[in-house]
């Protein structure tokens, strides 16, 4: 196991309690293993149980889509953390569809219920506590795709577009309790749910959002994002909020 130490020799994380949601695969499952061997007490959650849970981490399955999942989510990680000290808001996806106007009204509200409103409720759940101890940090999960405006993704890229806008001025009103925000987003990332994406993207017929391709030659491995993540959280971006880190291998070229 590999140890990430910071510069005192000790591990960055150690005495933190650290939620991550959309934890068993993929970018978050990649996560979830740099916190612990980091040191820090992780509990994770997704909707369905995962075939192995590493040792060491607490896993608690809930559907952060409802305002009741998220309840139960929070309430759990209470009693096994005794609070939360990092939150990372992981959990997201979306399939794509042929052109905005042929996403059905459902799927709208499934986009903002996963990809928005169930960061703002655990949010409004977990950060009334770091307020009270005078710190805490939150990393959300957004999307580097979301400047193209992709038609197949309108639903998906509108909801981190909310969740960008929402992060931002979460980070200003918590600056002053000594609590971080800020967000991540991730490019093509070679993931099962990304894979799945982009095969289903591929059966419609309409032209690609994005190049096949990253200017650095390669996709995203999720250590790639979860190294962001860590960073983030860690003390080493101390002055560090309200931002926006691209970890996209220059995909998406921005002004």
């Amino acid at each position: 196991m590999t140890m990430v130490e910071n510069g005192s020799g000790t591990r960055e994380l150690a005495g933190k309690r650290a939620l991550v949601t959309g934890g068993s695969r993929g970018i978050g499952a990649a996560i979830v293993r740099q916190f612990l061997e980091a040191g820090a007490e992780v509990l994770t959650t997704a909707r369905s149980e995962p075939s192995m849970v590493p040792e060491g981490v607490t896993f608690v399955k809930a559907d952060v889509r409802t305002a009741a999942g998220a309840e139960a989510l929070a309430a759990a990680a209470q009693e096994a953390l005794g609070g939360v000290d990092i939150l990372v808001q992981n959990v997201g996806g979306a399939r794509p569809y042929k052109g905005a106007l042929a996403i059905p009204d459902e799927v709208w509200q499934d986009a903002l219920d996963l990809n928005f409103l169930a960061s703002v409720r655990l949010d409004s759940l977990l950060a009334p506590g770091m307020r009270e101890r005078g710190s805490g940090v939150i990393v959300h999960v957004s999307s580097a795709a979301v400047p193209t405006v992709a038609p197949p993704f309108l639903h998906y890229v509108s909801a981190k577009a909310a969740l960008e806008a929402y992060s931002r001025g979460l980070a200003s009103e918590l600056a002053p309790f000594g609590i971080r925000v800020n967000t991540v987003s991730p490019g093509r990332t070679a993931t099962p749910g990304g894979e799945a994406t982009r095969e289903q993207w591929a059966r419609l017929d309409v032209a690609p959002g994005a190049n096949n391709t990253t200017p650095l030659g390669r996709d995203g491995q999720p250590d790639d994002i979860a190294n962001a993540v860590l960073f983030l959280v860690s003390d080493r971006a101390s002055w560090l909020t309200g931002s926006n880190l691209f970890v996209d291998g220059g995909e998406f070229p921005r002004g």
